[in-house]
Formats: C-alpha cells, sequence, structure tokens
C-alpha cells in the first residue's frame, strides 16, 4: 500500500521531558524552566501478593473484596467528593528499580518517521486504535462509535454504536476508552469508558460481541460515577498481567481541583482504579480485590490502587515488565510521566509534577511519588498525551522507550525505560496529538483530531 510520508524532525539531541493531554480551567503561569527526567529506572508493578482474606460485603451494598470469585454485590458508585521548606526536588522517590533482564541496554532513540495508516482515512475524533482477532485493528471515535479495519484500511465496519447514549455536551466528554476483555476470544467482551448524561457521570460498561459486531443492548453498567463537571475525566480503561481491570480517573475538573479530589481518598475521582469484572454481572457487577492497598481502610474507597492525580487521560501497560505508565496532564506549568506503584499517592494538588501547587511554595511532600519525568509549557506545548512502551520490532530506533507526545505542539518523545538517558524528540509537526496506539505486533500509531492515523516506521 502506498502511503504518503509526512515531514518530521530528522536531527536532535536530548530535550526537554514528556507531554501533555487535555489541559482545561484555571491554568496557572508557565515556569520559566524546562525540567528533565528523573534519575532512575522503573520495574514491574507492586501489587502482586496472594490476597490473604475475603471481606464480607456491608447492609449497604458495598463491593465484596475477593481474589478470584465475586460474592456479594457491590454499588453501580455515583459519587461527588466533598472537598517545609522548598519546592521539591526534580528526582524520583518511590519507583522501584526492575529486576535484571537479559536484553542490552539500548542506544539512544533516534528519530523516526511518520507513515499515513488504514489508506490515509481522516477521522474526527479518534481516541482508542489498538489490536483485534483477525489481524485487524479497531478504532474509536469520541462521539461513540468504534470500527474495524484491516491493516490497509479495507474492510471498514461498525464494531459498536452507542453515539446515542454518549454524552458529548463537553469538549472532554465522549466514549473515553475500548479495551477487549483478555478472554475475549472465549467470551466475546468488550469493555467501553464513556460519558452520560442526566446525571452528568462517567459509565464502564461491557458489551458483548457476536459476528464482529457488539449488541448495545447487551450492555451491563458495572461502575457508574457521578462528575461535578465536564472536563479531567481521564479515561484509560486497561487490563493488566493480573486480569485486573484498572481506570485512570481524573480529579473531577474546573481547575485547580476546587474539591480537593486528588487527596481525598473517599471519593474515586483522583485516582487509578483496579477491579475484578472476570464474572461481572447484573448481581455483582465487579468485586474488588483483596490485595488492593486500601481493603479494609475506613473511609477509603476500596477500589483504589493510587492516588494523588489530576487527569490521568492514557495510560498503558508494559507488555514486557507490566509496570503501568501514565502520562497525567498538568495544570498550567507542568506535564508529567509516572510509573504507577500500588497504594502511591502522586501528589496532586499538593504538587503539580515536580514543584509546589498548593500551597505554591513549602509544601509538605513527604510520603508522595514523584515523576519519572516532566516537560513545562515552552515552545507551544500544553497538554501530555500518554502513549505506552514500544516493544515491537519494526522501529529500532525507539526499542524499550516510553512513547508520547504532546497535544498542542504536535511532538513526540521517547523515553528509555531503564533510565539510561533524558527523552528525545523523535518527532515533530504532527497535529494535534490525542492518543496513542498499537496493532498486534507492537508497532506504534498516533491518532490526531480531523486528521488521519499515522505510524511510526524506521527513516
Amino acid at each position: 500500500m502506498s502511503r504518503a510520508r509526512l515531514p518530521l524532525v530528522l536531527a536532535v539531541s536530548v530535550v526537554a521531558l514528556l507531554f501533555a493531554a487535555c489541559n482545561s480551567g484555571g491554568d496557572t503561569t508557565s515556569p520559566t524552566a524546562t525540567v528533565t527526567s528523573n534519575a532512575g529506572t522503573v520495574a514491574t508493578p507492586d501489587g502482586t501478593s496472594e490476597a490473604t482474606e475475603t471481606a464480607e460485603a456491608t447492609a449497604t451494598g458495598e463491593p465484596t473484596t475477593s481474589t478470584p470469585e465475586p460474592t456479594a454485590t457491590p454499588e453501580a458508585a455515583t459519587e461527588i467528593p466533598p472537598p517545609e521548606t522548598a519546592t521539591p526536588e526534580a528526582t524520583q522517590t518511590s519507583v522501584a528499580t526492575p529486576e535484571p533482564t537479559a536484553e542490552p541496554t539500548p542506544a539512544p532513540p533516534e528519530p523516526v518517521e511518520a507513515i499515513d495508516a488504514l489508506a490515509g482515512r481522516e477521522f474526527s475524533r479518534p481516541i482508542e486504535l489498538d489490536s483485534y482477532p483477525g489481524d485487524r485493528v479497531f478504532v474509536a471515535e469520541q462521539d461513540g462509535l468504534v470500527l474495524l479495519f484491516n491493516h490497509d484500511g479495507s474492510g471498514e465496519q461498525v464494531l459498536l454504536d452507542i453515539q446515542g447514549r454518549v454524552s458529548r455536551a463537553g469538549w472532554e466528554e465522549g466514549l473515553l476508552s475500548v479495551a477487549l476483555d483478555p478472554g475475549f476470544a472465549g467470551n466475546g467482551h468488550l469493555w467501553a469508558y464513556y460519558s452520560a448524561a442526566n446525571p452528568q457521570r462517567s459509565v464502564i460498561a461491557r458489551f458483548t460481541v457476536t459476528g464482529d459486531v457488539a449488541n448495545p443492548a447487551s450492555e451491563l453498567v458495572v461502575l457508574a460515577i457521578e462528575q461535578p463537571f465536564a472536563n479531567h475525566n481521564g479515561g484509560a480503561l486497561r487490563f493488566g498481567f493480573d486480569g485486573m481491570l484498572y481506570l485512570g480517573l481524573g480529579d473531577g475538573g474546573s481547575g485547580n481541583d476546587p474539591l480537593g479530589s486528588g487527596q481525598d481518598r473517599s471519593t474515586l475521582l483522583g485516582s487509578i482504579i483496579r477491579l475484578d469484572v472476570r464474572n461481572a454481572s447484573v448481581a455483582t457487577p465487579y468485586v474488588v480485590p483483596a490485595d488492593n492497598p486500601f481493603v479494609g481502610e475506613a473511609g477509603v474507597r476500596p477500589e483504589i490502587w493510587a492516588y494523588g492525580m489530576r487527569n490521568p487521560w492514557r495510560m498503558a501497560f508494559d507488555p514486557v515488565t507490566g509496570a503501568l505508565w501514565v502520562g497525567d496532564v498538568g495544570q498550567g506549568a507542568m506535564e508529567e510521566i509516572s510509573v504507577i506503584r500500588r497504594g502511591a499517592n502522586y501528589g496532586w494538588d499538593i504538587v503539580e509534577g515536580t514543584i509546589c501547587h498548593e500551597p505554591a511554595s513549602g509544601c509538605d511532600t513527604e510520603g508522595l511519588t514523584f515523576p519519572v519525568a516532566v516537560y513545562d509549557h515552552s515552545g507551544g506545548r500544553c497538554s501530555i498525551t500518554g502513549g505506552m512502551v514500544y516493544r515491537g520490532s519494526a522501529v529500532p530506533e525507539i526499542a524499550a522507550s516510553y512513547i508520547y507526545g504532546d497535544h498542542c505542539s504536535g511532538e513526540v518523545w521517547a523515553l528509555p525505560v531503564d533510565g539510561s538517558s533524558e527523552p528525545v524528540l523523535v518527532a515533530s509537526d504532527l497535529g494535534d496529538i490525542i492518543a496513542f496506539g498499537v496493532d498486534g505486533a507492537g508497532e506504534v500509531y498516533v491518532m490526531r483530531f480531523g486528521q488521519s492515523i499515522v505510524k511510526l516506521v524506521s527513516p
């Protein structure tokens, strides 16, 4: 298939860190200096220990805590939360070191090129691309439509159409994520995370696919979370190596976290949650895994895996190590990349990235986990779009690197996951980057609003 090559930066050196995504409401002043990545390496996520007990459901319908088998009915929770001396250093504090592997340390990333994919077909607001059985890919649009394609762009068909139930009242509302169940080949389950109205809420739902078509009438709503504002809905729905379902939730919106959700563990807002949906049913939509970090802690939602997030728009598991990488959108000064650790507090809105936010100086950073990399808003950058760790084989220039971009500048960076170098600018001028995706071979695609989807390739 013939594809037009897009203009890219051909030679770059080490650059300022990562990118941002969907920054809205109450932004503050930009910093004067670019911040570089924190030293150190990252590892497989914590929290793989065996569950030691099963908590019984309360009389009010709180979710059961259980590792393999659900035993009680949770509520489909809807909620609105109530609301020392120096700025923290940009140093990694709580991300563990990975086990050594046999693979050699990669050279610093090199520039790559991007080519039109899917026959250059343009999309309005694509937010997800992933592999689908039969050597195909699906593409989800924010308006509520999920399409199937062959790799050359042929064979287009509708996989799921829920445009009638998805709210697009806010710019950041809509169908925000789609994921196939780990057991999809046998059960045909497709998972979606979308915005709904009356009341304004975010919904995790399961649909059943038959003959490559998901029937909207098969929907099972697993969790609904009331949203106080139309922005900062997070949006990445992912399954981990452990078979659990993870979701990144923003702080609920507006600007400067007016409800204090980032540090309020009595709400799911501002957190990464982890659910066991393997036996989801109308009676028991999900159970809380017994090894979630806050199970049994009074006043804390047991679904929470980590917290202190502002707007984790995109996140992805490293397909080799299982580490969960998140691009968390900043307020007005700094965008950040974090590797999620069980029970960790990532600091919003005490800190924004590595600098004090509330208060603006002298904030108490004890117990916080800082990002592995950050970048500021210089050079037209404004909002990070989290990507994924590249483990494909066709583009050795970015091997074993976390790939991410900026929604405003159209730049793409590669950050070696072993911490061997600073992030490197590998592509530019790509437009309004909103998401990254991978096909069955692990090759990386870049989605932009109002444009074709492009694929990263060797120059």
